[in-house]
C-alpha cells in the first residue's frame, strides 16, 4: 500500500521532443507496486505544452487545476477543472496552456509488459 501526497513527489521536467513547460510526478508507479497501470500528475506551465504525438496504449486524464486545450488535427478543445478525457490508443494529441496559471492534470497509462 501506498499514501502519499502528490505534491510531495518531486517533478521531473519532461525532456521529450516537442514538449515545452511541462513536469511529471510519477506518483503511483510499478515500482511502488501496480503491476497493471502507472498514475501521473502533469504540470504545463503558462505557454507550455506536451509534444504533439500519437502511442499504442490509451490515456486516461482528469484536469486537476488551470485550464487549457486538447489539441488533435486542427482541432482544440478547452479543458477546465473536473474535466475528464479518453484517448483512444493511435489518436494524435497534445495538451497546451495559453493561459497564466498552471493547468494540472492527471493522466493514467498501462505499464509496460
Amino acid at each position: 500500500m501506498k499514501i502519499a501526497h502528490y505534491k510531495e513527489i518531486p517533478p521531473d521536467p519532461v525532456g521529450e521532443e516537442g514538449a515545452s513547460g511541462l513536469t511529471v510526478r510519477w506518483v503511483i508507479a510499478k515500482e511502488d507496486g501496480a503491476p497493471n497501470f502507472s498514475m501521473r500528475v502533469f504540470e504545463v506551465e503558462p505557454g507550455g505544452h506536451s509534444p504533439y504525438h500519437k502511442h499504442p496504449w490509451e490515456h486516461e486524464v482528469f484536469i486537476l487545476e488551470g485550464s487549457g486545450f486538447l489539441v488533435q488535427g486542427d482541432e482544440e478543445f478547452p479543458l477546465s477543472r473536473g474535466d475528464v478525457i479518453f484517448i483512444p490508443p493511435g489518436e494524435e494529441h497534445q495538451l497546451k496552456n495559453p493561459f497564466e496559471e498552471n493547468l494540472e492534470f492527471i493522466c493514467l497509462i498501462p505499464n509496460p509488459e
